[in-house]
């Protein structure tokens, strides 16, 4: 499979795998202080790494404060709106389109601030993925179960995945130099900040150590999530265009309701799995406009 092709493929069912995580370990720990300790051991596993490879950290202040911000957005801020957000009542399929609103945000800001120019094709690519992301949630969108949707955590998911298009923009647009591994550990230093600064008014420090699904979860959330998504998308955004990466997320809802359909025993309808499909055409049209 070219590379191209791969990296997606690797990319969005690690990435989708966050929205069921939050669900498993909900019960079992403060979201916030969830999220600190995956930032603290990503940080710890990253450094090691660094280390023993013999990486070079940023080198001057500039690159630190690049590295600290991206941090901040991409990791502190978004995680921790969709975690806390899935955490106090709001839908996991929400969630999702809430994340599946990513692309469009990016395609409205990306022309002007990054001057990236899109093909009609990706154009329509973009329309269709966004389409399909509707069909996949749509057979859950009336029916939560508190019997509406709180707007509290529908404004925190979506203040995250608006901290989450900056961030990328902002990746994209600095286009740092250092090592991806030592900048991406420089960022989990970043995000353990926010995560710190607002635990003690959430209900935090909270984790419940005697649970082997929070071991689990966190265990996964470390080395799939924080080393494996992360980097995978790091990357992606330095080699490609932005509004062609960021159309992957159009299929996160549909991996995400399959994952929940697994693991859960959540309905995958037939309606969803078409949305699915469309979604994936969508992605297709955009990546290779």
């Amino acid at each position: 499979m070219r590379k191209d092709l791969l990296l997606p493929a690797i990319f969005v069912p690690l990435w989708s795998s966050g929205f069921v995580l939050a669900r498993l370990v909900a019960p079992h720990a403060e979201p916030l202080t969830f999220l600190a300790v995956r930032f603290a051991l990503a940080l710890l596993a990253l450094a090691a790494i660094a280390l023993w490879k013999g990486a070079t950290w940023p080198g001057t202040a500039r690159e630190w404060g690049q590295a600290l911000l991206a941090g901040v957005l991409i990791h502190g801020l978004y995680l921790g709106g969709v975690f806390w957000s899935v955490a106090n009542g709001l839908p996991t399929a929400i969630s999702a389109l809430m994340a599946g609103m990513q692309p469009l945000l990016v395609t409205l800001l990306a022309g002007r601030v990054l001057g990236e120019r899109m093909s009609r094709r990706s154009a329509i690519g973009i329309l269709v993925g966004a389409f399909g992301t509707l069909v996949t949630l749509a057979p859950k969108l009336g029916t939560t179960e508190a019997g509406g949707i709180p707007l509290i955590p529908l404004l925190i998911c979506l203040a995250g995945v608006i901290s989450l298009t900056f961030g990328s923009i902002f990746v994209k647009r600095t286009a740092i130099a250092a090592d991806p591994l030592t900048n991406t550990a420089a960022q989990y230093v970043g995000a353990l900040v926010p995560t710190a600064l607002v635990m003690p008014f959430v209900g935090g420090p909270a984790f419940d150590a005697t649970e082997l699904p929070l071991w689990i979860g966190l265990a996964w959330s470390v080395f799939g999530m924080s080393l494996g998504a992360i980097l995978l998308l790091l990357h992606m955004i330095r080699k490609g265009a932005l509004s062609k990466v960021s159309s992957l997320f159009f299929l996160v809802p549909g991996v995400s309701a399959l994952m929940a359909w697994i693991g859960f025993g959540e309905s995958l309808t037939m309606i969803q799995i078409a949305g699915l499909s469309i979604a994936t055409v969508g992605v297709s049209l955009a990546s290779r406009g």
